[in-house]
């Protein structure tokens, strides 16, 4: 998959442990924990009693207490500094201006998800109605993919894998406007911008924890490489 490179900054530092925890950290760590359990890694009274605390912590520092002993915390710690930060908003003449492909609910719901292809731009507009866009399965054929969103009395919900960027400009007016802010750590990761604004309405962008684009991609060229084998035989 050929994507579009550009320069990019230097990594970010890592995190401070007093920094104050949000709902995105906790949600992070949870994760983290709910994956514990089922993996036989901890039982239920122990991941019943840490997401106790980690809905009780109140920094960054507290949440990592509850998860230094398990394989995904300190997996995570050896990609921390690896992170590149994704600008704020799309390289210009990288995405066009009219849209690839419109998603129009009106007292009604929309819906686009499961394995499609993405474009450079997408609209959304949810008027009395709802619109879900998930690109958890989704095709990135370029880095930079721009999803408009226009949400008026209505609602617009974004989701993305969790190894790719994820970045927000917008607003609301009488309504709510919230993208949990995600930087991929590889470079040259794909980066979803949402950019709109909420008359009365709702718009939010975040990742979907434990879907992973390289993931889906194996598991796709796994199916591809069976039937092949499987037509070779016959």
């Amino acid at each position: 998959m050929d994507l579009q490179k550009q320069d990019l900054p230097q990594p970010t530092p890592p995190v401070s442990a007093d920094l104050r925890a949000s709902d995105a950290d906790r949600d992070r760590v949870a994760d983290i924990l709910r994956e514990a359990l089922a993996e036989g890694r901890l039982t239920a009274d122990e991941h019943a009693e840490r997401v106790e605390g980690v809905l009780a912590a109140k920094t960054v520092g507290e949440l990592d207490v509850f998860i230094q002993d398990l394989p995904a915390a300190h997996a995570r710690r050896e990609t921390a500094t690896t992170y590149a930060v994704a600008p704020n908003r799309p390289t210009v003449g990288a995405v066009p201006v009219e849209p690839d492909e419109n998603v129009v609910a009106v007292f009604s719901t929309a819906v686009r998800k499961g394995r499609w292809r993405a474009g450079r731009r997408i609209h959304a507009y949810a008027i009395f109605g709802s619109v879900e866009i998930d690109l958890s399965e989704a095709l990135f054929e370029y880095q930079q993919v721009v999803v408009k969103a226009i949400s008026v009395f209505g609602s617009i919900e974004v989701r993305v894998p969790e190894n790719v960027s994820l970045r927000g400009t917008g607003g609301g007016v009488l309504g709510n406007f919230e993208v949990h802010t995600l930087d991929a750590a590889d470079p040259a990761a794909p980066v979803v911008y949402v950019d709109g604004w909420a008359v009365l309405g709702n718009i939010e962008g975040r990742p979907r924890r434990g879907r992973l684009v390289a993931d889906i991609l194996d598991r796709v060229q796994h199916k591809v490489d069976r039937s092949l084998r499987k037509h070779l035989d016959r």
